[in-house]
């Protein structure tokens, strides 16, 4: 064993106790935890140079990623090199209510959590003492600190290896990856200036079960991508009393809701695995505040995976959904009214709405088409100001974007607009393609065959991480057009928002995530199994590491 659990038990709490949630300056401090911990080692110690925090850039927060590595001495002319990447930041802690104030201690969250009434599988696993609790133990704090300890080790037996390992723990993987994004820059340094050939990169966020009794521990060799799908929708407004001479946006936005969300026919199926449908994570209207007139517009957003579709793809197939929804809204409208013309003893007529889908890209082609110069340059002043609103993340800059471009459309007749507003995370897979991929596969399972028969649960390899993950960040197969489809239909492309995929594509590492085991990632009851996590994922990183560059 190259370490006992304990040690990584001991690291992970001592991570955990660290409060990093995302965009709170609890980030820095987990940062210069990590640093500490690496400084601290003899190796590192007589080689202060290969360890450094690294500062995110066009970040509105100050924040860093922790870099180090060890060159290997076996032989010194290899520059095969090796990435561990996790995260060091984690989601907040209000769902933890009443143990707020113990929630990033797990040894006193745990004693607290025996006097509560708890579902039979988390009592059952908490009183077993296989289980840790706490935020972050599981996402993936518990990963960072397996990683550690193989830097450690291969920093105390360089002469081990015929290359190089890099530890790279990144800020901002729960909202807007600037973390790895940035961190590209420094990995493409090294790459020039010490001749780093990039191999394989093993991330270590967290795995779960995928349904119900499922007890198999999974290994991922690659991530679905994900979009954030984005609809603006016009109504025609009305006073509350004469509800039927309007168009409700929110009407609109309610039936696009049920459309969409949870639809499995929006699932992107590719090698007999399925992500999960999109859902809906916002859903609002625009109006700044209370009269009895109905809204000018709503706004609302999806999640959305992807394993083979392109982001126009997804344009087109969300066009046909949204034509679907807003033809049923009319429809049940006209059928309403109706009803209520009968009970009212009104005459009935035909309500005059008609669907009207239009992508983001065209709505703006046509603007500029018709109004030029002038168009073009109120936008560019309109953007400058509204940037300065620090209030606004990307998505809402992107919806108070086409508010203000939709005053410049002669047809002011109800509509729904289709647009992307935050950032693309590429698909990434992992078939084989190429020698890099070949290497890394056969590396995985030649693992997998040793470890297995040590741990008594089966350890699985799927295709597609079904989360949302770095490791998006670190390899791109998408070709022009597909990133040309993104930026021309995000809003805040260019002033909000900007991603440099040509970092992605320079660096193109193949990835697979070995990562800690447990429940309720996000959720009150978060928690990783102590033998997989501590013991068997390290052991099987260790093994890859060693038949790629040892």
């Amino acid at each position: 064993m190259i370490t006992t659990k304990n040690d990584v038990l001991l690291l992970t709490e001592e991570l955990v106790r660290v409060e990093s949630i995302v965009d709170t300056p609890g980030e820095i401090e987990a940062a210069k935890k990590i640093f500490e911990l690496i400084s601290e080692m003899p190796y590192f110690s007589n080689r202060p140079d290969q360890v450094f925090l690294s500062k995110t850039n066009d970040d509105l927060f100050e924040r860093y990623n922790v870099f180090a590595f060890v060159e290997g001495t076996k032989d010194e002319s290899n520059k095969k090199t090796i990435i561990l990447m996790g995260h060091l930041d984690t989601v907040g802690i209000e769902d933890y209510t009443n143990l707020k104030d113990v929630a990033c201690n797990p040894t006193e969250l745990m004693k607290k959590l025996q006097t509560e009434q708890l579902p039979d599988l988390v009592k059952e696993q908490l009183d077993s003492g296989e289980w840790y609790f706490g935020r972050g133990v599981l996402d993936m704090k518990s990963g960072v600190a397996s990683h550690l300890s193989l830097l450690k080790f291969f920093s105390e037996h360089p002469e081990e290896l015929s290359g190089n390992l890099v530890f790279f723990s990144e800020c901002d993987e729960e909202v807007s990856s600037k973390g790895v994004l940035s961190g590209l820059k420094d990995l493409k340094k090294w790459k020039e200036e010490r001749g780093f050939d990039y191999v394989g990169l093993i991330n270590s966020d967290f795995v779960a079960p995928l349904y119900n009794g499922d007890v198999n521990r999974y290994i991922y060799k690659g991530t679905v991508g994900k979009l954030l799908p984005s609809f603006f929708i016009t109504g025609a407004e009305t006073h509350v009393g004469s509800s039927f001479e309007g168009l409700d946006p929110n009407y609109i936005a309610a039936e696009l809701t049920r459309q969409i969300s949870y639809n499995p026919a929006l699932c992107d199926r590719h090698l007999g695995e399925t992500p999960a449908p999109p859902i809906s994570l916002k859903q609002m209207d625009l109006k700044p505040n209370y009269t009895v007139q109905t809204a000018l517009s709503a706004y609302m957003y999806f999640n959305f995976f992807v394993q083979t579709w392109s982001p126009k793809d997804v344009l087109t197939k969300l066009t046909e959904q949204a034509q679907i929804a807003f033809e049923s809204a009319i429809k049940t409208l006209n059928e309403r009214y109706e009803a209520f013309c009968k009970l009212s003893n009104q005459p009935f007529k035909q309500l005059p709405w008609k669907s009207r889908v239009i992508i983001y890209e065209d709505m703006t082609k046509s603007l500029k088409e018709e109004h030029g110069e002038t168009f073009v340059q109120h936008m560019s002043k309109f953007k400058s100001n509204l940037i300065q609103d620090e209030s606004l993340d990307t998505r809402m800059f992107a919806a108070r974007v086409v508010e203000e471009e939709w005053k410049w459309m002669k047809d002011q007749s109800p509509a729904i607009i289709l647009l992307y507003s935050s950032l693309y995370s590429p698909c990434l897979e992992l078939s084989g393609k190429n020698k890099q991929e070949e290497n890394l596969i056969s590396a995985l399972n030649k693992a997998i065959e040793k470890i297995q028969p040590r741990y008594k649960y089966p350890i699985v390899s799927k295709n597609y991480f079904p989360y949302i993950c770095d490791m998006s960040c670190v390899s791109l197969k998408d070709d022009d057009e597909s990133i040309q489809t993104v930026i021309e239909n995000n809003p805040a492309w260019g002033t909000k928002h900007y991603v440099n995929y040509q970092d992605i594509r320079e660096i193109n590492v193949p990835a697979i995530n070995i990562g800690p085991y447990g429940y309720d990632g996000h959720k009150r009851y978060e928690r990783m199994e102590i033998e997989y996590s501590t013991e068997v994922v390290p052991e099987i990183t260790k093994e890859i590491i060693l038949t790629l560059i040892g």
